[in-house]
């Protein structure tokens, strides 16, 4: 029957590797009216754990980065795009802000996404970057939403 999820099987599927989506809000004072960005990200989750994702790769600033500093809170969400559909939407709250990041913490969103040579390269060319303003986020989970359309 559709429904929710259990907060077992909504951690589970945030463990997979889905392309996310983050929201976080716009900036006031220095953009009224605007609305809060939403863009497509990589990131790492652990059942129990927290999230984390990176901004600002091959050295270009990212709008991201300064709105994800201001607000200290985002909003992420994962979704199956075919039947049955099956989504998660997870509200957080920023708890690490790394800049530059580790390799390890890099190569951890990376691993996900890439098989270990490429994603190894990638990482490396990203850190090497003379321009690099690489950040790596992490976020705790704070409220759940989310909903599975299969039947039985």
């Amino acid at each position: 029957m559709p429904g929710p999820l259990t907060p077992d099987e909504r951690e589970r599927f945030l463990a997979e590797p889905h392309i996310a989506v983050v929201s976080v809000a716009a900036d006031p004072d220095r953009d009224p009216g605007r609305p809060p960005l939403a863009v497509p990200i990589w990131y790492h989750y652990a059942p129990g754990g927290e999230v984390s994702f990176f901004t600002a790769t091959q050295g270009r600033p990212a709008r991201k980065t300064g709105l994800v500093r201001r607000a200290g809170a985002l909003t992420i969400t994962v979704q199956k795009h075919d039947p049955p559909w099956k989504y998660v939407s997870v509200e957080c709250r920023v708890v690490g802000d790394d800049q530059p990041p580790t390799r390890e913490q890099m190569l951890r969103i990376v691993e996900r996404y890439l098989p270990p040579d490429a994603a190894a390269g990638m990482v490396d060319a990203e850190l090497a970057h003379p321009a690099s303003r690489l950040v790596v986020f992490t976020a705790r989970p704070t409220r759940w939403v989310s909903f599975d359309f299969a039947e039985g």
